[in-house]
């Protein structure tokens, strides 16, 4: 293998440029030779930061670059199917972004085809490399509170950003499947249980937009795990203070607390609002390094035939978890995920 990976992105949209950048001299082993997006837009504005070898509207052109190891998917999710198979045939090793598709038969799809032609695919749940994270994951490995047999976690947005999810609301496939994924494939992760119910509701009281475009600005799920184990999901779109990303894991011997205040940095400010932290302003601020080291592992797995600890079985677990909650929401009743 080479020393030197070439790498393409396919999309370069907000989340796409939280990847391009992470190859900007962070990710040994590999560098950014390609970028690619259909809109002439993004595209300029992408190279005038980036300033790469070669710039592409059509992925299916790009994917012909035979200079091109590697390509990184952060596009809308009903594309991904075509573009990883498309990948794949071209020999092409393939990081994709969460949600993995709109359906397990499609992960099934995007796996075999991977398989088939001997390329990588790793899908995108950066917060599992998250040092917190990690670290949490680890003392629950210790046995330091037991065994765990709840999680609870919030996910959301800042008002600040609410308005342009609700330009997106339309097509983002609902509050869960937009913003619950990662909270899933945690929950599913400290747990070591999939879930196999779920109840799911949601809520408009600030923004009528999102109800109109038949989604909600607030969503709530619990889910009841194989193994008897319980998990909370809220997720939304208005928090008044920042991004607010919380976790708490409760064991039969203690509990653990991630992020309980979404502060920026350990900087207490003494004014006359009183002692007060400021928050991270989104996810590409609180989850910087994380999108560095899932990458890392990905050029590593690459290079060296390993596995990522992420595995493209966590990623089709995720969606059909996904998409039962959004079924859940939309009933107002108890589903039961099938697998």
């Amino acid at each position: 293998m080479k020393d030197c990976l070439n790498v393409c992105l396919i999309g370069t949209g907000r989340a796409g440029m939280i990847h391009a950048r992470s190859y900007m001299g962070n990710v040994v082993g590999a560098r950014l030779l390609a970028i690619c997006d259909p809109c002439e837009e993004n595209l300029k504005k992408a190279q005038e930061e980036l300033h790469v070898a070669y710039t592409y509207a059509d992925y299916q052109v790009a994917l012909q670059n035979k200079e091109i190891d590697a390509v990184i998917v952060v596009t809308p999710t009903g594309t991904h199917k075509e573009i990883v198979l498309a990948a794949a045939s071209a020999g092409k090793h393939v990081f994709c972004e969460k949600p993995m598709a709109i359906s397990a038969e499609e992960c099934d799809e995007m796996i075999a085809a991977c398989k088939q032609h001997h390329v990588k695919l790793q899908v995108g749940f950066m917060r599992r490399y998250d040092p917190s994270y990690a670290y949490a994951k680890e003392k629950i490995k210790e046995g330091a509170i037991g065994t765990p047999y709840m999680v609870k976690a919030a996910g959301i947005d800042p008002e600040a950003l609410a308005e342009g999810a609700i330009k997106f609301a339309a097509t983002s496939g609902g509050i869960f499947i937009d913003m619950a994924i990662h909270d899933i494939d945690l929950m599913r992760w400290f747990l070591e249980s999939d879930p196999v119910e779920v109840y799911a509701a949601g809520a408009t009281f600030k923004h009528p937009e999102f109800k109109e475009a038949g989604d909600d600005e607030t969503g709530a799920a619990m889910y009841k795990c194989e193994n008897g184990a319980l998990g909370f999901v809220h997720v939304g779109r208005t928090a008044a203070h920042g991004y607010h990303v919380e976790t708490e894991i409760v064991g039969t011997e203690g509990s653990l607390r991630i992020s309980p205040v979404p502060e920026k940095n350990l900087c207490m400010i003494y004014d006359k609002n009183g002692a007060v932290k400021e928050c991270v302003s989104g996810f590409p601020e609180r989850f910087a390094e994380s999108y560095q080291l899932e990458m890392a592992e990905f050029i590593h797995c690459v290079q060296k035939g390993a596995k990522p600890d992420v595995t493209v079985y966590d990623g089709t677990k995720s969606t059909q978890i996904g998409f039962a909650t959004t079924k859940a929401w939309k009933k107002g009743g108890i589903v039961k995920i099938e697998y």
